[in-house]
């Protein structure tokens, strides 16, 4: 069974977002609603704020279905 992954990019810094891991715990939307915002397809845009806000907020995901990727340094960091 494969597993749906999206990724959202500004160049610096990639978020990856795995929707059947999703709680629906509303971090992301409270912390960063400029960058996540239900209402708008896609409803993540990483253009709206600054990497560094994006990657300590996608930190708070309390189910791993928000990941990133530094780009830059071509390493990947993800939630557990």
């Amino acid at each position: 069974m494969s597993q749906k992954t999206f990724k959202y990019t500004n160049g610096e810094v990639t978020v990856v977002w795995k929707p059947d891991l999703c709680i629906h715990s509303g971090n992301c939307v409270r912390g960063l609603p400029k960058v996540f915002d239900i209402k708008r397809k896609p409803w993540i845009d990483v253009n709206q704020s600054d990497s560094i806000l994006i990657v300590e907020q996608v930190k708070k995901c309390p189910s791993g279905a928000l990941s990133y990727i530094m780009n830059a340094s071509n390493t990947k960091e993800f939630i557990k």
